[in-house]
């Protein structure tokens, strides 16, 4: 049975003010600091469709949002509940297929999905995307029809205007045609900038064109206020109003009542981008283009030029003391949730390899910001194993084909060392290797401060069971007991606490064989095997 298309819903698209996509800058704090000010809509910045495609779900209880993050922990998108009916997803396409494997992953949780084709940079141009599609026009029509019918939330799509009205109408013309439920048109070609004059007539063109709304794009310059928006939407006849710049340099240009004093919105945003963990070079970023005019009439601008961190920026700011409660909140949600998961030592994992040699995982990573540049735990391991007259560290690093990412395994003293991350790059993973083996023989790494959720206590949790005569399994002690017998046969519970040294109330015991030999839970007063003779172990789970 053919799947039904929702329709065109253009409603959603009429009268309306929105916070255009914007690289870098449309991450979830300035999506919802524009939702605080007024804006209707909120655009995420352009995001890839392959690169989406390559990222894994993840519930983020601690932040109460719903992430998509590489395989190296990167967040590509990262959104909340509470801006699910004003979102709108960019993506970035040059094929139909793809763009809909894409935008299936991810429209449960937006209002629409929107197609850029009027990118002008040169990675989008180099890649077929963007800009690069205004001239496609079988390729418009199969990506945009695509989408239409088979999406269950409305498509739009973005454009420059063409060097000619006509050639601008007729695109409009033929997006319209296939069941989009909006355009928003951006009033300088391709090769334009935004000191070039952004050409109005063109949007009102296509406005007068198309029956389907028409959002106008590019007039930041003249846009200081509610009311120049209201005067931009009567120059171009646009049904609504998408704004990128000005709502970069200060987002409640959104409120009817006038916008506010520059240091307001940037401690406004900041809050939002402390309490969602936003990325710091993106932070940073945004906090330097809110700043753009005022770099010399601000002595705190300046320093945030060489700010590496969230907490140098609340620093900087004055907000040590509001970042300082948002860590100690999180803090306090980890560990809620990490007592709930069976403690604090998830991913510690101690097991034997085929060739017989003991694998030892920890949840550690290498950060950079965490180490000096002048020695790193590589270069540590290094002369550590020179002094105590170990063969020198042997690496195995493996490159996963469809992300390019890599895995690395070090091999010292008879034992590997590893972590359950992929990385962007192969020194990352041979460093994080490293520091595996340093923290589980009680080694300094060479750190100068501690990664978040990460202790010296914690550090010998981890040592204390990877050195422990047991198999781990993501933090789960299993502990021989040596206790077998030549017959399978009924086993009383109380048999088993004689042989269990760490039984208590809180042990989950089972009993395993090379015939399945199994103590379930609801039926702890024996135990049945279909062999007649099975080589048995307790096994004991240690609850953290």
């Amino acid at each position: 049975m053919a799947k039904m298309s929702p329709g065109r819903q253009e409603n959603q698209y009429r009268n309306k003010v929105m916070l255009a996509p914007m690289v870098r800058v449309g991450t979830l704090p300035s999506r919802l600091l524009a939702l605080d000010y007024g804006a209707d809509l909120v655009y995420t910045e352009e995001i890839i469709d392959r690169k989406i495609l390559l990222c894994q779900k993840y519930e983020n209880v601690i932040l109460g949002t719903t992430d998509y993050t590489m395989s190296d922990g990167t967040v590509v998108f990262r959104t909340c509940q509470r801006e699910k009916s004003k979102l709108i997803f960019q993506i970035g396409t040059c094929d139909a297929k793809r763009a809909l494997a894409a935008a299936k992953k991810i429209q449960h949780l937006v209002a629409g999905v929107d197609v850029n084709m009027g990118c002008p940079k040169e990675f989008s141009i180099k890649g077929g995307m963007g800009a690069a599609l205004l001239t496609q026009h079988e390729k418009v029509k199969n990506i945009l029809t695509t989408l239409v019918s088979e999406l269950d939330v409305p498509v739009t799509c973005k454009i420059r205007v063409l060097p000619s009205v006509q050639d601008t109408v007729e695109l409009a013309k033929l997006i319209e045609s296939t069941g989009v439920s909006a355009i928003g048109v951006h009033g300088r070609t391709k090769s334009e900038r935004s000191q070039d004059p952004n050409r109005d007539d063109y949007i009102r063109a296509v406005a007068e064109a198309v029956r389907v709304p028409v959002i106008a794009n590019g007039g930041s310059k003249d846009i200081k206020h509610m009311l120049d928006v209201e005067k931009f939407k009567e120059r171009t006849g646009a049904s609504s109003v998408m704004l990128a710049r000005s709502a970069m340099w200060n987002s409640s240009v959104f409120r009817k009542e006038g916008p506010l004093p520059t240091l307001e919105v940037l401690k406004s945003y900041l809050r939002y981008a402390f309490f969602y963990d936003n990325n710091e070079m993106n932070t940073k970023y945004s906090v330097l283009q809110i700043l753009h005019d005022k770099m010399t009439e601000i002595p705190e601008a300046e320093q945030s030029l060489s700010a590496k961190s969230l907490q140098d920026l609340a620093n900087i700011w004055g907000m040590q003391e509001e970042y300082a409660h948002v860590l100690e909140k999180r803090q306090e949600k980890e560990k809620h949730l990490a007592d709930l998961a069976g403690g604090d030592c998830r991913g510690v994992k101690r097991r034997k390899t085929e060739s017989g040699y003991d694998l030892i995982e920890l949840p550690v990573r290498f950060d950079k910001r965490n180490y000096p540049t002048t020695m790193t735990p590589k270069q540590i391991l290094n002369n550590h194993c020179k002094k105590s007259l170990k063969e020198k560290p042997v690496y195995d690093t493996t490159e996963r084909s469809e992300d390019r990412c890599f895995r690395s395994t070090v091999l010292v003293d008879g034992k590997f060392y590893t972590n359950p991350y992929w990385e962007r790059a192969k020194q990352l993973a041979e460093q994080s290797a490293a520091i595996c083996y340093l923290v589980a023989n009680g080694q300094d790494d060479g750190r100068i401060c501690e990664p978040q959720n990460e202790t010296e206590e914690l550090r010998r949790k981890w040592r204390d069971l990877v050195n422990s005569d047991a198999v781990i399994e993501n933090g789960t002690r299993l502990l021989k007991s040596g206790f077998c017998q030549d017959e399978c046969k009924q086993v009383k519970l109380e048999d088993i606490k004689e042989k269990c040294e760490t039984f208590s109330d809180s042990c989950e015991l089972a009993i395993s064989g090379t015939d399945t030999c199994v103590l379930m839970e609801g039926s702890k007063e024996n135990c049945e095997t279909n062999g007649s003779k099975c080589e048995q172990k307790i096994v004991d789970t240690i609850k953290r």
